[in-house]
């Protein structure tokens, strides 16, 4: 795969064609996604609950995501890495700048960050710095003692109205990218369709620019039940790097998410 950059995912969005969003936290799982055509490597802060079995994201540290994000870009071949800013690393503008530089200079080409109309200026700080930013809206699982579980954000009028005036003006601010999480479809819909940047979902149905998965999810690991959203793609591949090639396929085809991984 050639290198994807912010100027190739602003392509997609301009003509329509999808794009796919994994996680990895490592060399081997990085190398293999990228070479199946994944377009963006997201090291979540998910890796406190897939690697050190936490019930959160919440005990993730700097030097946790700093750690992971390198191993992944040294396992990498073309895709974009997008690296999580941890549960109060950037409370403060100050803060913002100095983490966010740690991931850059870690191997990240982009920093993401949870939260809403609050972090106006640590996005256009961002912006003027030349770090591009992917603002999480809906289910920010950093705020999940916030909302008392992990629910569907979004349902009523006057949060979907949040909802979507928060992703205008954090464009206007200078975010990148808009992830949205655990939202209705029809909510996702209205953002993607105006808004000048790629927007990306998980749970928020097959209208996005493109979706994001954490790769144990989709891998079935550990097997059993998982979130509404979750595709098993090991359920009739051969191989991991099957799995990871059947889900970049369905994303760009629009196959998944159906709605049977969508929220009304």
């Amino acid at each position: 795969m050639s290198k994807v950059t912010l100027n190739t995912l602003n392509a997609y969005k301009k003509t329509g064609e999808k794009f796919a969003v994994l996680t990895a936290y490592d060399a081997t799982f990085a190398n293999v996604i990228s070479n199946a055509g994944v377009e963006v490597i997201l090291v979540g802060d998910s890796l406190g609950m897939v690697l050190q079995g936490h019930d959160s994201t919440l005990a993730v540290s700097m030097d946790d995501m700093t750690y992971h994000t390198r191993c992944v870009a040294a396992g990498n071949e073309g895709a974009l890495i997008m690296a999580d800013l941890p549960f109060m690393s950037y409370a403060t503008p100050e803060q913002t700048m100095t983490n966010s530089a740690a991931l850059m200079q870690a191997g990240a080409n982009m920093v993401k960050l949870e939260g809403g109309a609050w972090l106006e200026q640590s996005i256009a700080m961002l912006d003027e710095r030349g770090i591009p930013s992917c603002v999480h809206l809906g289910l920010t699982p950093q705020a999940v003692n916030k909302f008392g579980g992990y629910k569907v954000q979004g349902r009523d009028e006057a949060s979907s109205e949040r909802l979507y005036n928060d992703a205008l003006l954090l464009e206007q601010a200078g975010a990148s990218i808009i992830l949205l999480e655990c939202v209705p479809s029809k909510v996702a819909k209205r953002i993607s369709q105006n808004v000048g940047i790629p927007v990306i979902g998980i749970g928020a149905g097959p209208d996005t620019d493109a979706q994001v998965l954490v790769m144990q999810d989709m891998l079935n690991i550990p097997a059993g039940k998982k979130a509404k959203f979750v595709k098993n793609y090991m359920a009739q591949a051969s191989d991991i790097a099957e799995a990871f090639s059947h889900y970049v396929e369905e994303v760009k085809n629009g196959s998944f998410p159906s709605e049977e991984h969508s929220f009304k």
